[in-house]
């Protein structure tokens, strides 16, 4: 494989590190007839997650755009509260199958968005491939965020919403923000993106550190095959960047205090929006990375020094998936209405599964009070309809 910056496949290398969700198998039990006829896990986390309010919104939909059929879903018990869109991670690491086991709190204060980029989830079980893969470029990710933000605020009768990407999905989130900033309340960046080819070498020293101070011999050797790391142009090979990302997940630079991935991956079995043929979907994790290196590689936001919204960052202490010590550097540099960095002193780089209360308290208290005083909010008191 040519030579890449390893930065842009990390979360897609999580993935392949921490393998296949586990099928569990257990013998049946004595009652095993009245076991057969109860619900599905994903019918009773549907059911539980059910957003009864008047003005609630629960929707699944597919929409078109940039000229193909993606899907969103949209959750929250008030419409009149500010929207919040998520993008996820990956290239093509859709959020939404996992997103039921932290969101459920934020949908009280936001109508939450989750979006299934062109190449993941359930856009990519819906599109042929075929068609779809050549479009995969950051160019045309970016325009789909940009009109999907466009659409939201037509729906919801809008001047501005809120963005948060996490990952890959910085990228996107980040060029929106410089784009159009006159449509957000703010931007959330959750593990930003800032520069490849640091990315590597933070990651890479963290890796080497913890196997030393483990005197870990298996580690210390495969890292020291793959140096210098990265090379001096900032390339690496993707074998290499197989090594560097399986020492970086397994001594918790992925997840504070885990080895693996498989907890992310399991919680999507019982997704209540996703089907088997819908997760069967990240086959197509590879095909969306071939396409975007060649732009990842030298992408830098090193030069954006402002940003005409007010930007939040969400970074995770253990970070060395994407290196917190980077994007608070440059937010230092930035020039923006309001700005301010978020610690997570528990977490590495999956900050909403590792401590979702804290993500959710910033959201709450720190960020939503932009919508607050721009009037973008339900009343807190009101009685809800038919009361």
């Amino acid at each position: 494989m040519s030579k890449v910056s390893a930065w842009s496949i990390a979360a897609a290398l999580c993935l392949m590190a921490a393998g296949p969700a586990v099928a569990y198998q257990q013998e049946a039990p004595a009652n095993a007839d009245v076991v057969a006829a109860a619900p599905s896990p994903r019918a009773i986390i549907r059911d539980a997650r059910a957003i009864a309010q008047p003005r609630g919104v629960e929707e699944l939909r597919e929409v078109e755009i940039g000229g193909i059929k993606q899907w969103i879903s949209i959750r929250g018990r008030d419409r009149r509260n500010p929207v919040l869109l998520f993008i996820h991670g990956g290239p093509a690491s859709a959020e939404m199958p996992a997103s039921w086991l932290y969101q459920s709190p934020w949908e009280d204060y936001f109508t939450v968005v989750q979006w299934d980029q062109r190449g993941a989830g359930k856009t990519a079980a819906t599109n042929d491939p075929a068609l779809v893969t050549p479009t995969i470029t950051i160019e045309q990710m970016t325009a789909d965020g940009e009109e999907l933000v466009a659409m939201l605020r037509e729906t919801f009768g809008k001047d501005k919403i809120f963005v948060l990407g996490h990952s890959w999905g910085t990228v996107i989130g980040l060029g929106i923000a410089q784009r159009r900033p006159e449509w957000l309340h703010a931007y959330i960046g959750m593990g930003q993106v800032i520069n490849g080819q640091e990315n590597e070498r933070i990651g890479y020293a963290f890796a080497q550190g913890e196997a030393r101070r483990r005197n870990d011999a298996q580690a210390q050797a495969e890292l020291a095959a793959i140096a210098p790391y990265p090379a001096a142009d900032g390339a690496v090979t993707f074998e290499q960047i197989l090594a560097q990302r399986k020492w970086v997940i397994g001594y918790g630079g992925l997840t504070w205090g885990r080895s693996d991935f498989t907890y992310e991956q399991n919680a999507r079995l019982l997704s209540p929006e996703y089907t088997d043929e819908d997760l069967a979907a990240d086959q197509y994790v590879g095909a969306s990375l071939v396409q975007l290196l060649p732009g990842l590689t030298r992408l830098d936001f090193g030069d954006v020094t402002r940003l005409d919204c007010p930007i939040f960052l969400f970074n995770g202490r253990h970070d060395y998936a994407t290196p917190s010590s980077i994007s608070a550097a440059w937010l230092e540099t930035v020039s923006a209405p309001q700005k301010q960095v978020f610690w997570f002193e528990h977490s590495a780089h999956m900050m909403q599964f590792e401590q979702p209360g804290k993500v959710f308290m910033h959201l709450v208290r720190d960020i939503r009070p932009i919508a607050e005083r721009a009037g973008d909010v339900a009343p807190e008191d009101e009685p809800g309809v038919g009361e």
